[in-house]
């Protein structure tokens, strides 16, 4: 994991903890304070996943996820923000983040979202959640009528929070043909992330 945020406190206590609580499984392989650095950070980095606070200095936080989506296209990006309003949260999604978490001054608070999305699993608040889903129902989304019954099998889980690994179990398939399977499901569905989809298939009736 790599870390963007300019809270020395919370990023060390991270650094201490996400080894422990993960037996070795989860570590911070990189940190910087700058967003302006985010980009050459992950590139140098390769993380799997990536925690960026949304409330940092210019660049700031949305300019910094765009650029680490660009940098490492297949890390996942979690944003984070101590800010309750969910346009923010929404903001940070349409970015390219794949998460939200709201921000906490304790590590601790912190931790098992994080593993769960070093799982696989799309984390979010249940507010933002229903923020996402009454969008999507002010709209038609012609997309979902196209998808064959394996893609639409493919967005329920997705949707339902099955990680990569327990999606693979259920098709019978290998990981990395259902992260390609997922890149063309979201293609089809002009999404960008697992939670876009997963609203998406709340609005569509499909879950």
């Amino acid at each position: 994991m790599a870390i963007i945020d300019d809270h020395d406190l919370l990023v060390r206590g991270l650094e201490l903890l996400l080894p422990e609580v993960s037996d070795g499984r989860a570590t911070v392989v990189a940190t910087t304070g700058d967003a302006a650095y985010a980009a050459s950070v992950v590139r140098h980095a390769v993380p799997d996943v990536v925690l960026v606070d949304l409330h940092m200095p210019p660049p700031g936080g949305f300019r910094a996820i765009a650029a680490v989506r660009q940098a490492a296209p297949r890390a996942r990006v979690l944003a984070m923000s101590g800010d309750e309003d969910p346009s923010i949260a929404v903001e940070a999604l349409r970015s390219g983040a794949s998460g939200f978490l709201p921000k906490s001054s304790d590590a601790a608070d912190l931790l098992q979202p994080l593993l769960a999305a070093i799982d696989g699993w799309v984390v979010m608040p249940e507010r933002l959640l229903a923020v996402l889903l009454e969008n999507n129902q002010r709209q038609v989304h012609p997309a979902t009528t196209a998808l064959s019954d394996d893609e639409r099998d493919l967005l329920r889980l997705i949707a339902g929070g099955s990680s990569t690994i327990e999606i693979a179990g259920k098709l019978h398939v290998s990981e990395r043909t259902v992260k390609r399977l997922t890149a063309t499901l979201l293609r089809k569905l002009h999404v960008s992330s697992r939670a876009e989809a997963a609203a998406l298939a709340g609005s569509a009736g499909l879950l």
